[in-house]
């Protein structure tokens, strides 16, 4: 048993490094702007238009919600907004907003499997462009991390398995748990077994009364489609053990209310690509490749989705949602 999960493990940590192939494509075909990536990725590879479409839409909704929770902690709060990512890979989100601003974004903890943090800081010691955007910084992984990330852990350590020797501490800094957070968790916690799921996002719920979590995941399992997918990910060792438990929109708020958060709501990608991406860059970045993948590109989009939980104690943080 313990070798299968090993196994498991190896094959979750491999998504992200496929991930960042996907994104450096993106950003090559001028999708988006990401010059971080090249340093994450060994060899580079042209992703199909329908690939690179559908890392655009995840890419431009994450990132509206993520500006969306800044503009509006920077209005209202008075301390540093933080921002947790549970199974952060290569994300290079962080550097990018500090070019935009010139300045830190915003106080970042990421947590991932061990290997994959130490990859990640030995990348961004090594290259100027990254370590000279760090004026302070302390890199830790999850084994021997200090107490308020240990914290952010959750138990889970934001991998696809229970870790048993990382828990959640009682009671986290006042000012950590006090400070708008925004969390997000892409394609993370549906690799967990559901009762560890839920107990990360319970644990989310209740030590930050003021944040926002924002959870990108598959839906949709029980169809011709959604089967195919799971067996896709089953083949290369992914199973997606959470998605019997959130299979819907309505799933997926309901985790969320019923771990805590005050308000919650969930949309597939197709809706969001519609209704909530900004129409001026939809055209620009549909006219970058021929495109003629529709009913499939629909299928995937309605396959994924984004969930999102709100607790807004202080009412810093209304006005971060889909709407």
């Amino acid at each position: 048993m313990l070798r299968s999960l090993e196994g498991s493990d190896a094959s979750v940590q491999g998504t992200n490094d496929d991930a960042q192939i996907s994104k450096m494509s993106c950003a090559k075909a001028g999708y988006f702007k990401d010059e971080f990536i090249q340093y994450f990725v060994r060899r580079a590879s042209r992703r199909s238009p329908l690939i690179n479409r559908g890392y655009y839409s995840r890419h431009a909704a994450l990132r509206q919600l993520l500006n969306r929770f800044l503009a509006a902690a920077a209005a209202t709060a008075s301390q540093q907004p933080q921002v947790l990512v549970l199974g952060a890979g290569f994300d290079t989100t962080w550097f990018q907003l500090h070019r935009d601003l010139g300045r830190a974004p915003y106080k970042c903890l990421e947590v991932d499997f061990k290997e994959v943090t130490q990859r990640k800081a030995a990348t961004i010691a090594k290259e100027p462009a990254l370590r000279n955007a760090l004026t302070t910084t302390t890199m830790a992984t999850t084994a021997a991390a200090p107490a308020a990330a240990a914290d952010a852990a959750a138990g889970a350590a934001a991998a696809a398995r229970p870790c048993p020797s990382v828990t959640p501490h009682p009671h986290p800094p006042h000012t950590f748990r006090r400070s708008p957070t925004y969390i997000l968790s892409e394609c993370v916690l549906v690799y967990m077994e559901p009762l560890h799921s839920a107990a990360v996002v319970s644990w989310a719920a209740h030590t930050f009364p003021n944040a926002v979590i924002a959870i990108y995941e598959q839906i949709r399992p029980d169809d011709a489609f959604g089967r195919q997918m799971v067996s896709n990910l089953e083949m290369r060792g992914c199973p997606l053990r959470g998605l019997p438990a959130t299979p819907s929109l309505a799933a997926h708020c309901a985790r969320l209310m019923d771990g805590g958060w005050a308000w919650a709501d969930a949309r597939d990608m197709d809706t969001l690509y519609r209704t909530f991406l900004e129409s001026q860059d939809k055209a620009r970045v549909e006219r970058l490749e021929i495109f003629d993948e529709l009913e499939e590109w629909h299928m995937i989009q309605e396959h994924y989705c984004i969930a999102l939980g709100r607790n807004d104690v202080s009412g810093w943080l209304g006005s971060v949602g889909f709407d």
